[in-house]
Parts: structure tokens; sequence; C-alpha cells
């Protein structure tokens, strides 16, 4: 039923904020240039990789050693504008369709961070991971690594279909409004560097 919702769902978005999309991928061209889309691995269900599709929000402005500037320093207004929006997002829609996504669940963090996490932190690898998730509607990236986790780690204890459909009502809510988009010390998230105790890992 969850995947049946999950394809039912992405099609009727993706149909009808087609027009948006192509509008914003010609905006992106003009702004920041080639690709209008990026694609990244992240990892999956039993961490897995996929490759997680989004729109360009970021220049490719170099320092003189040829070396990428920070990621303020390379996210423009229109690219603030598309994330705040969650509009950057978009693609993921044809992610859920492949089956790599669902439309609830842990957001899929970065490969590198696999080999931090805890035996505990792996759990949030349990589920498929989603677009949006209790963690989302909780602080989003207002929130520290280890209540991020917290979070992930409950939805993977108590999912189902009534808690999916409260979360995406409340996830529309935080969309329009646009809250917790960046974090206190980042435009984004902080990097996640592992935990104090190197030895409570699972490597």
């Amino acid at each position: 039923m969850k995947r049946i919702i999950d394809l039912s769902v992405a099609l009727v978005i993706l149909l009808l904020a087609m027009p948006l999309m192509v509008f914003v991928a010609l905006l992106i061209r003009y702004r920041l240039g080639s690709p209008v889309l990026y694609k990244q691995q992240r990892p999956g269900r039993y961490g897995k990789p996929f490759g997680l599709y989004k729109f360009r929000s970021m220049s490719d402005n170099k320092d003189a050693s040829g070396i990428l500037l920070p990621d303020e320093l390379r996210l423009t207004s229109f690219g603030k504008f598309i994330r705040s929006t969650s509009i950057d997002e978009l693609p993921q829609f044809i992610n859920i369709l492949k089956g790599d996504l669902s439309l609830v669940g842990p957001r899929p963090l970065l490969m590198e961070y696999l080999s931090l996490y805890t035996k505990e932190q792996h759990r949030r690898h349990d589920v498929k991971p989603g677009i949006t998730g209790w963690a989302q509607i909780n602080g989003r990236n207002g929130l520290t690594w280890e209540t991020k986790f917290e979070h992930d780690l409950w939805y993977v204890d108590h999912h189902s279909l009534k808690l999916d459909f409260y979360i995406m009502l409340r996830t529309i809510n935080i969309v329009v409004r646009r809250e917790n988009v960046a974090n206190e010390t980042h435009v984004t998230m902080p990097k996640f560097t592992g935990n104090a105790n190197r030895l409570e890992r699972d490597l």
C-alpha cells in the first residue's frame, strides 16, 4: 500500500509541477549554467547507494587554486530561494518512481557518513529513505545531528500509513512557511563528523 501511495502521489505531483520544473530548469541554465540537475550518490535502504536527483542551486566558483569555494559563497540568492521553497527537491519524485525513495522516511544523507554511524544509528537504513520525514517536521536543518538521528530512529520503530499521512500534511505547512531551511551556523547543516566515542561505531 505504501508503494502504491508513493507512485500515485509522485505521478500527480510530477504532472502538475512539470511547467514549473521546466521554467526553473531554464532559469538555472541561464543563471548558473549546466548541468541543470545534479546527481549525487546517497545510501538507500540497507545502505545500498542510489543516485539522488536535485535541481542545481550553487555556482561552480573556485578560488585561485582551482578549488571550489565554500557552500555559503557559492549559494546564490536564486539558489537560496529554490532551497527555501523546496523547489530544488522536485526532481526527487523521479527517484520515487524508480523505487529509490519513498514519500516519507529518514532523509538520505551522504555516503561518507556511513562509516561514522553507531550500530543504533545504522538502523535508520532499515526503511526506505524519504523526501520528508519525522525529523523534517520536527526541526529540519535546525536540529542537531544527535536529535535528528533520534527522530529518524523513532520513525523506524513507529512508522505506519497513518503517521505517514500526518507527516505529509505537516510537511506542506512547513514548506509553505519555509521553516528551518538552514542551520544557525551553516547554509544547510554542518558536516557530520561522527560520535565522540569512536568505540561505539559499527565498523
